[in-house]
């Protein structure tokens, strides 16, 4: 009857590890879920911003692969702000990071023709849906309190 017990538990157990071989969410820890969500809807808001303000034509960015990349890159400064500054200066610092790091890539880097004011202002909005896409996908909404 043991062996029996201890089999039946082996199986559901090894069931269990074997579908958590196939979720997302067991191979990768949540910070980096919340990163990859961040960066994904800040490039979402960043290409309709820039559709909606400048040229429905620039919709097309929302396509461009390599632009995610960065925009991920780019996001891993939330949990770095909010892991290593203190708890009401971290929003505001990974915010400003958010902003003007992809505008000065896109200036100095990429040669963006847009005026220094449209970039900022398209990368602030990437900035500001990261930033409330992390805190929401990792569990940290702002409340009132701080």
């Amino acid at each position: 009857m043991r062996g029996a017990t201890e089999r039946d538990h082996a199986s559901v157990h090894g069931l269990a590890m074997w579908r958590g071989r196939f979720h997302l969410q067991a191979m990768l820890p949540p910070m980096l879920l919340a990163t990859l969500a961040a960066g994904i809807a800040g490039t979402l808001a960043n290409a309709a911003a820039a559709a909606a303000i400048v040229n429905p034509e620039l919709l097309s960015l929302a396509l461009v692969p390599g632009r995610y990349v960065v925009a991920v890159l780019v996001a891993l400064a939330i949990p770095l702000c909010l892991t290593v500054l203190r708890e009401r200066l971290a929003p505001w610092a990974a915010l400003a990071l958010l902003a003007l790091i992809p505008s000065l890539l896109a200036k100095l880097v990429f040669a963006a023709a847009a005026p220094w004011h449209l970039v900022l202002l398209l990368n602030g909005l990437y900035a500001a849906v990261a930033l409330l896409t992390y805190m929401l996908c990792a569990g940290r909404a702002p409340s009132r309190s701080d």
